[in-house]
């Protein structure tokens, strides 16, 4: 973590009571962490861009994604990816891409170039459908030279991404980080074990046991571009099972565990959970 030194401020009353405002003693803390937040969105340099993947057929979410794509399948009155523009935004990351290709038509008809969110979008088509790598791979053309977000398109999640993004920069031996939740049941999704900060082992939807670790990767990632050196292989690429392990083989892989709200929508069952309890 950088290291931080202590300053005193004078600062206008109405000012500060718009500063109390965006502390709500979880994304944000205190006094000191809203500063520290508004400053780094104010005065990083870098250029923040993110991907959001959303070419799947969603086929556990069949019958209603025949006809809708599952990233508008509506989540209490929005499309499920509304939430996940609206967190970046919030954050100040507005220069989006989206991967597309089942019924990819309804969903660049329904955000356009993002300018009703306040957002910049622009789409990559992918006419055969070539796995979560795969995806990403074909986003590299839209992408600058700065660490860049991705998200899985039929995730929702509470997580403070400045400082998320904050750590990966800081971590200068790692490619990618890891957003991680913990789950009681991790035979879904992949659970990943740490040593320190840094992931050792990464298994795609492991048998239950106890030793089985209950932190899963949250279909959220900060990448390096370096990351795209291990994209190369043509074809169906998979982050989980192609990726990640490698990444980890080298030691440029780290996990950054959140307690926000997270929801995997994938299923009938998980759908009917978050119209219940999905609090965004």
């Amino acid at each position: 973590m950088p290291q931080r030194d202590r300053i005193t401020i004078t600062i206008r009353q109405d000012l500060l009571r718009s500063l109390d405002r965006l502390i709500d003693h979880q994304r944000i803390r205190n006094r000191s962490h809203a500063l520290e937040v508004l400053l780094t969105r104010t005065l990083s340099s870098e250029t923040r861009q993110a991907v959001i993947l959303a070419s799947g057929q969603g086929v556990k979410m069949r019958p209603f994604t025949y006809e809708i794509p599952k990233p508008l399948i509506p989540v209490n009155g929005r499309p499920l990816l509304e939430y996940s523009i609206d967190l970046l935004h919030r954050y100040g990351i507005n220069d989006i891409v989206l991967t597309v290709s089942h019924l990819a038509a309804k969903i660049k008809n329904h955000f356009g170039n993002g300018s009703h969110f306040g957002v910049n979008i622009s789409y990559v088509h992918e006419k055969k459908i070539s796995g979560t790598g795969g995806a990403l791979r074909a986003a590299q053309k839209k992408l600058g030279d700065a660490p860049f977000l991705m998200l899985y398109g039929d995730v929702l999640l509470d997580l403070d991404i400045t400082e998320f993004m904050q750590v990966h920069q800081n971590t200068k031996a790692s490619i990618g980080t890891l957003a991680l939740t913990s789950v009681a049941d991790p035979s879904a999704y992949g659970a990943v074990r740490m040593r320190g900060t840094r992931v050792v082992e990464f298994s795609e939807k492991p048998v239950i046991s106890n030793d089985v670790s209950r932190l899963v990767f949250a279909g959220c990632a900060a990448f390096n571009p370096s990351v795209f050196d291990f994209l190369q292989k043509r074809g169906q690429l998979s982050l989980e099972r192609d990726v990640f392990p490698e990444l980890i083989s080298q030691g440029r892989l780290f996990g950054y565990p959140f307690e926000g709200q997270w929801f995997d929508v994938s299923t009938h069952d998980v759908y009917e959970q978050v119209l219940k309890q999905w609090r965004g």
